[in-house]
């Protein structure tokens, strides 16, 4: 059985401002996400993004009452299948969903994983980029990515 990509509102943004959100579709095809989190993205997402409600709105909104809704709805939603991968960063947020048992992964880790998949040739350069956006990545969170990227600078 495949892998249900599932990702929150943090990973789209960053992705977009640094123009490489189609790195999420060469790494996983088809991604899917929830229409809060397609409402805060803001914009239009790419024909290769699916958008489901989650079912079970009860647990959503029990959800909510610990992180903010676009999160609770990714949580929610990527608990629904046995086989997913939660893309999240917020750090409250990531404890949370492993807390539950879900595989999850944050937009740096998507990038890192690109690289040795071969999509992307160079980490550094992108991770500039990031550098650039309200995104925070301390000096020893980027070495320790160029490292996990096998990228020794």
């Amino acid at each position: 059985m495949s892998k249900i990509i599932v990702s929150d509102t943090s990973c789209l943004i960053l992705l977009r401002k640094i123009e490489e959100l189609e790195v999420l579709h060469a790494l996983f095809g088809t991604i899917t996400t929830t229409p809060e989190v397609a409402s805060e993205f803001g914009y239009k997402l790419p024909d290769w993004f699916s958008v489901i409600a989650p079912h079970n709105k009860v647990y959503q909104a029990e959800v909510e009452q610990s992180v903010d809704l676009g999160e609770a709805s990714a949580i929610a939603l990527a608990m629904e299948f046995e086989h997913s991968l939660l893309i999240i960063d917020d750090l409250k947020g990531k404890k949370f969903a492993q807390k539950l048992g879900l595989h999850v992964i944050g937009t740096l880790g998507v990038l890192v994983e690109a690289k040795k998949a071969g999509f992307i040739p160079h980490l550094k350069p992108i991770l500039e980029k990031v550098r650039q956006t309200n995104f925070h990545l301390s000096e020893r969170l980027e070495k320790m990515i160029l490292a996990l990227a096998e990228e020794g600078y």
